[in-house]
């Protein structure tokens, strides 16, 4: 993937181990040694990047207060923020990923841990990003809307699905990232059986979506569906989602968990909790999840 990233570091020494790393990676690379330098950057117009990796204690703006600037603004808030750091501890690790970063590598590091987070930064990215494109082609008859239901397979489906059933909600730009990553959960944990531990090695093997495709053409996978019922009452917008899996603890999903902020992925659901719905909730095994929003934030 040909990408243009930003290195945010105030150790020279520390910026040439990461370009060695990315020698012969294809992607464009720029330096800054200072956050105030890397916002002037950003801020620039006609700048564009795909991705930052981001040192969290530096002099002057440091990695947390850059990132939040990032996240507050809505041109640079999509880019996906892979923070550096020798600062490992649980509090801090909770506190950047609160702040919008993607994930934590944790100084030092090997090169292939670097490359395949930002493989799965990137690939996450574009995800995002056409889901937003799918949206912005729907309709607005779907206000119309008071009871549905569908069934679903494949991630491809649950992508369309999502930007499809976001028309429904006031802010459907936030709404369709909560729902597509309810619906492809469904389907790669609940249909497939892949788990969290095999997601992870997957993704940073960059061969996840290999893998999906191939399980889903298994005989034993084939009739499985996750189904979706859509229902509009007097006082709230509800999506309950059930895949026909045995169900996961999600309870230690619903937050951001330090000890999974090294990895690729396992953030999606406590993003969907805190800014795509009102309420987030799942039934029995975990293979049953309702997502709510209150009526008051529904338009007339």
């Amino acid at each position: 993937m040909n990408a243009k990233i930003l290195i945010v570091d105030d150790e020279p020494s520390n910026l040439e181990i990461i370009r060695e790393h990315f020698a012969e990676s294809g992607y464009e690379l720029a330096l800054c040694t200072a956050g105030e330098t890397a916002w002037e950057e950003l801020a620039a117009p006609g700048t564009c990047f795909n991705l930052i990796i981001l040192d969290r204690m530096m002099p002057g703006l440091d990695g947390i207060s850059l990132l939040k600037r990032i996240k507050a603004d809505p041109r640079l808030a999509p880019l996906p923020v892979i923070m550096q750091s020798a600062a490992s501890s649980p509090e801090q690790l909770r506190e950047g990923l609160q702040a919008g970063a993607y994930c934590y590598l944790t100084k030092p590091y090997e090169r292939d841990s670097l490359l395949s987070t930002v493989r799965a930064a990137l690939n996450d990215a574009a995800t995002k990003t056409d889901l937003q494109h799918r949206l912005r082609e729907q309709g607005n008859a779907l206000q119309l809307m008071q009871q549905a239901q569908f069934e679903l397979r494949t991630v491809e489906e649950a992508g369309r699905l999502a930007a499809f059933l976001a028309q429904l909600f006031p802010r459907p730009d936030s709404t369709v990232l909560g729902l597509a990553e309810l619906l492809i959960n469904g389907v790669e944990h609940g249909s497939l059986g892949i788990s969290y531990a095999e997601k992870t090695e997957l993704k940073r093997r960059d061969c996840w979506q290999d893998e999906v495709h191939r399980r889903s053409l298994l005989p034993e996978n084939l009739d499985k569906r996750v189904r979706v019922a859509l229902c509009r009452e007097a006082d709230r917008l509800t999506v309950r989602i059930s895949d026909e899996g045995p169900g996961f603890d999600w309870k230690k999903y619903l937050d951001f968990d330090p000890e999974r902020a090294f990895d690729p992925n396992g953030r999606g659901i406590a993003l969907a909790r805190l800014t795509s719905f009102d309420s987030l909730a799942y039934e029995g095994s975990g293979n049953i999840v309702v997502a709510t929003v209150l009526e008051q934030k529904i338009p007339e």
